[in-house]
């Protein structure tokens, strides 16, 4: 499990051969595997700073300020800043912006329920689907529920025009994390700009889509949304593992909501937030941060999948 929540075991073992001071020094085996596991125990730390953090550039609002509830009101909990939406056999729950917009940072703070969540999705994302039923556009932030000793899956996705670009379904990039879920709140946010948009994960970017050509990239107005509903036929292991109610209710919880950008009323001289000082995209250190992610964290890539046309997918 060195893939889930890897602080633990690798530091430990390391400590352990630390220990071993018997051993003779000049053992190119024993101090391999010290500087490999002391490695491991860098990297389980997280990931290099970013070195700017736009999420503290923005204000937090109150859920009441920016949103509303969508459907399954029984099954929301809103308690001071925090909102409380779970998923049992009976249904599942969703909220909605009060506003529609073209661009912007659009983050929460989340913390998933740990245990057995096959089949169930936390979620958040930008999408018109409600204006643009069976032709819309998403771009999302989706955490695919698990079974215990299994890391959960943070999918990452941009879709356009209710399939894909006409012609393949979505563009799905697929994470792990370097730190349990389940345990604390992390913040998770989206900046969509006209030319890029970037996923972050307590500021770290994790996944940049440039706007490669206008068939690939979304920028019709867009809600965002927050949910929790089962999809067990494809979440978890392509649908191998269901939704299992006798484990109800499952929850997701969300705060610290951040929502700052322009909306369909806002003047043409309207920009979005910045997601780096003094550079038009990411900073090289920023860089540096989402390829450590990448390179440590990412399980799956669309542009990489063979089973894919990729002649379909120009921006790959």
């Amino acid at each position: 499990q060195l893939t889930s929540y890897p602080l633990s075991l690798p530091c430990i073992l390391n400590r352990v051969f630390l220990l071993l001071t018997t051993m003779p020094s000049s053992s190119i085996l024993f101090t391999f595997l010290v500087l490999s596991l002391t490695i491991l125990c860098s990297n389980a730390q997280g990931p290099p700073s970013p070195g700017y953090y736009p999420s503290s550039k923005i204000s937090p609002i109150t859920f009441s300020q920016g949103f509303r509830n969508l459907w399954g009101p029984q099954h929301q909990r809103l308690d001071q800043n925090s909102l409380t939406i779970w998923l049992d056999s009976n249904s599942g729950s969703g909220f909605k912006s009060l506003h529609s917009y073209k661009s912007g940072y659009f983050g929460a703070a989340i913390k998933l329920q740990p245990g057995y969540t096959a089949g169930v999705i936390t979620s958040l994302y930008l999408s018109n689907n409600q204006d643009h039923p069976g032709n819309h556009d998403e771009i999302d932030i989706e955490f695919l529920g698990t079974t215990p000793g299994k890391p959960y899956v943070l999918q990452t996705n941009v879709y356009m025009r209710g399939s894909g670009d006409g012609n393949i379904i979505g563009r799905e990039v697929q994470f792990h994390l370097w730190f349990d879920p389940t345990q604390n709140f992390h913040n998770y946010a989206i900046l969509w700009k006209p030319s890029e948009i970037i996923f972050l994960v307590d500021d770290v970017p994790i996944r940049r889509y440039p706007r490669k050509i206008d068939a690939t990239y979304p920028s019709r107005p867009m809600y965002l949304y927050g949910s929790i509903w089962d999809a067990s036929s494809w979440a978890t292991e392509g649908g191998k593992y269901k939704a299992d109610y006798k484990y109800q209710p499952f929850v997701g919880s969300y705060t610290n909501f951040k929502l700052q950008g322009c909306t369909v009323e806002s003047p043409v001289s309207c920009q979005s937030p910045s997601v780096s000082a003094g550079y038009g995209s990411l900073s090289p250190q920023q860089y540096r941060a989402m390829q450590w992610v990448q390179n440590n964290y990412m399980v799956y890539n669309y542009c990489h999948d063979p089973r894919r046309n990729h002649n379909l997918i120009p921006e790959c």
